[in-house]
């Protein structure tokens, strides 16, 4: 039997991955989360899945969790997410920091094996290169939500040389998919597309980003196991780099939409303008091709037109 903790387990990526895990019957699982950004219906109903409503960031909260569960392997994925959300929340973004704490601690004390740490392409600020390679391009980010993530990686890689509690470094970058919250940009121009309304772009929408189906990211996840991937930092992205305007014409023609693109005012912090990540090591790691944008769009599509949805 091994056991894992996902803290932000009702999340996009969080939920997706449980529901991977639970596949094996001999994988216990736990989720923590506090239902602050996730939702309950995200949670798979697996009878190896269990679920506390509980705050990472509270050492209290979590302290009986490892009491009571004998943990294997913890994927650290509960943090505040989103620009908007960040942005007019940075208070609560560097709370974030003693939830890395207390999982690390915890964690340390309690023999777990490893520990994942979701990271993001944010810690890259404005790029110095593309693609962007986890070796060679520097973290140069000034906003609350990026230097939290760059905060976490250096707690991480001080707690294995310090304890040896090994850990692996994801660097998420814009991971869709049909549990994906409605205030990210592919899901929002779907339905936007869907019900034939206008598609709001911020700026000229020209900044660039590459997104990546949420079955490439869950199963890179699930490979990082092996013992090959300890104490590393991984890109975990799709390197087809594309402009926010052009992803929106692509789902309008995608989705046979009559849906007119509206241009907003440009954000005045946190939109970057280019993303696109160096995934050599993701491949190496996934051996197969990435799932390309129309077939992510495609399930989206049918998880969203499903009757349950409607």
């Amino acid at each position: 039997m091994t056991n894992f903790l996902i803290t932000g387990g009702a999340g996009n990526i969080g939920s997706a991955l449980a529901a991977k895990l639970a596949e094996t019957q001999d994988y216990q699982i736990l989720i923590v989360d506090n239902l602050s950004t996730g939702h309950l219906s995200k949670i798979p109903k697996q009878p190896n899945i269990k679920f506390i409503n509980a705050d990472v960031n509270v050492y209290n909260d979590m302290m009986p969790v490892f009491g009571r569960f004998d943990f294997d392997y913890v994927f650290h994925f509960a943090a505040v997410v989103g620009v908007t959300r960040t942005l007019e929340h940075p208070v609560a973004v560097l709370n974030d920091i003693e939830g890395i704490k207390n999982v690390l601690s915890l964690s340390k004390n309690s023999g777990v094996k490893r520990v994942f740490y979701s990271s993001s392409s944010e810690v890259y600020g404005e790029p110095f290169e593309i693609p962007q390679n986890e070796n060679t391009t520097p973290l140069n980010s000034r906003l609350p939500y990026a230097i939290v993530k760059n905060v976490g990686e250096a707690f991480f890689r001080s707690y294995q040389k310090e304890y040896g509690l090994d850990y692996t470094i994801f660097r998420f970058f814009n991971t869709y998919g049909p549990h994906q919250s409605g205030d990210f940009v592919i899901p929002k121009f779907l339905k936007a597309a869907l019900a034939d309304q206008p598609i709001h772009i911020h700026g000229d929408g020209l900044q660039t980003r590459s997104f990546c189906y949420i079955e490439d990211t869950v199963d890179t996840c699930l490979k990082t196991l092996q013992d090959a991937y300890r104490n590393t930092v991984l890109n975990v992205g799709n390197d087809l780099e594309m402009t926010v305007l052009e992803l929106a014409e692509r789902i309008i023609a995608v989705t046979g939409s009559t849906s007119k693109i509206i241009h907003l005012p440009a954000l005045v912090e946190g939109d970057m303008r280019r993303r696109c990540p160096d995934v050599t090591k993701m491949k190496a790691i996934l051996q197969r091709e990435l799932t390309c944008l129309d077939a992510g769009l495609q399930h989206m599509i049918k998880f969203y037109k499903s009757p349950s949805k409607c």
